[in-house]
């Protein structure tokens, strides 16, 4: 669940950061903000439109986890 979960901010990140390095190769611009600020708003940006539905995930996945003790005990 939780690779389902972070894998699309990770992948955002990802894919951000390397955008981000083949742009400063290209331009020969080596500055740690260039490549910070994008990927948090990325990531940010990210959380925002997809959270709703890692939520809902997370509380489904902690409902049944808790509802199926019972049959795990015995």
């Amino acid at each position: 669940m939780s690779i389902i979960l972070g894998g699309p901010v990770l992948l955002v990140a990802l894919v951000v950061g390397v955008l981000i390095s083949l742009l400063q190769a290209i331009t020969q611009v080596q500055d740690i903000t260039v490549t910070f600020v994008p990927k948090i708003i990325a990531v940010a940006l990210t959380i925002v439109a997809l959270g709703s539905w890692m939520l809902h995930s997370a509380v489904n996945m902690t409902v049944e986890l808790y509802g199926n003790i019972p049959r795990l005990v015995r």
